[in-house]
């Protein structure tokens, strides 16, 4: 059974405020029976946003919001008063959250940073009020705009999780465990498959200060590509890591067939996935002795793995310098 705290789709009905309507009013006052047109603007109708937040890791708290309105803009007043603007409505959501029109599937935006803000739904322009209408030869108008409609519709917000590194294996393959040592990340840890049903984010400490974010999720199967296992859950969230580490048991049957299986799950959901910097590491390596392990090594020659063992701690800074310069690189690419 899945983690009930980790929800990372939602459908949600939204609508935006509706503009307020003009005013016609004429101006009135002792000795001017007769004034001319006063009549204010309607107010602007609430937005619907969508906020970054870096402190949510789910849309649990929206789970449950299946409607959301903003407010409507007040109408016009005399005196050419404005009416007041409507509320936003400012839905706050995780880094890695994509706004999806629900009937369409046409991705609409994402949020990546903290703090940023951007508009779902645009609120309706205010009305203009009679004012705006006098001319020359129409001295009294007495019409003014009504507000702009508001908009609505079902919108997909989607989470995909964002880190620097994730983690890409066979159940049972280590993942959890390389996390909960390289990093304060405290995943649940056991003995059998899909230990792990959710993402589990870890900073990992590097040196002079830096870091760099780790994402263990959970493990593939043969086939995840066509929903088996957690299938599609799963492989979403690795399409946003910049780097992929596969992990693979010193005592798995075969490790060059278990690697060529893991490559073929990600290029049938994704192909550009292969195109992803990739470091591979054989875990586990406690379990052998030297002479076994320089066997391996001569036989994964091709693949230039590295030979860690989180539980006693073998080759993890050399793991960490190979990520960190990957990273490094990665990132002076992008800018």
């Amino acid at each position: 059974m899945l983690d009930s705290n980790f929800i990372d789709y939602v459908k949600i009905f939204f609508r935006s405020g509706k503009g307020g309507k003009g005013s016609a009013h004429f101006h009135r006052a002792k000795g001017l029976p007769q004034g001319g047109p006063d009549g204010g603007d309607g107010g602007k109708g609430g937005d619907i946003r969508l906020r970054g937040n870096a402190q949510l890791w789910t849309l649990l708290h929206l789970k449950y919001r299946k409607h959301v309105h903003a407010q409507d803009g007040d109408p016009g007043g005399s005196a050419l008063c404005t009416g007041a603007s409507g509320k936003n409505e400012v839905i706050e959501v995780p880094l890695g959250t994509i706004a999806k029109d629900e009937e369409t599937g046409k991705v609409l935006f994402e949020i990546t940073k903290d703090g940023e803000e951007k508009v779902l739904l645009k609120g309706g322009r205010g009305g203009l009020g009679n004012t705006h209408f006098k001319t020359a030869t129409k001295q009294a108008p007495t019409y003014a705009q009504p507000g702009e409609d508001s908009i609505e519709g079902w919108k997909i917000l989607e989470l995909k999780v964002l880190a620097d590194v994730g983690l890409v294996g066979f159940p049972n393959a280590g993942k959890s465990t390389l996390l909960s040592v390289m990093s304060a990340a405290k995943p649940k840890i056991a003995n059998y498959p899909f230990t792990t049903l959710v993402p589990n984010l870890g900073m990992v400490e590097y040196r002079d200060y830096r870091s760099f974010v780790m994402a263990d999720i959970p493990g593939i199967i043969e086939g995840a590509h066509e929903g088996k296992g957690l299938g599609h859950r799963f492989l979403k969230h690795i399409e946003r890591n910049a780097l992929l580490l596969f992990l693979i048991p010193a005592d798995s049957k075969d490790i060059k067939a278990e690697y060529k299986i893991l490559l073929n799950e990600l290029k049938a959901f994704n192909p550009e996935l292969l195109q992803k910097e990739r470091v591979i590491a054989i875990t586990k390596c406690d379990m052998m002795d030297d002479e076994l392990m320089g066997l391996m090594k001569k036989d994964l020659k091709s693949m230039k793995p590295l030979f860690i063992s989180a539980v006693a701690g073998l080759n993890l800074q050399e793991l960490k310098d190979t990520l960190w310069e990957k990273i490094k690189h990665g990132k002076e690419e992008w800018s």
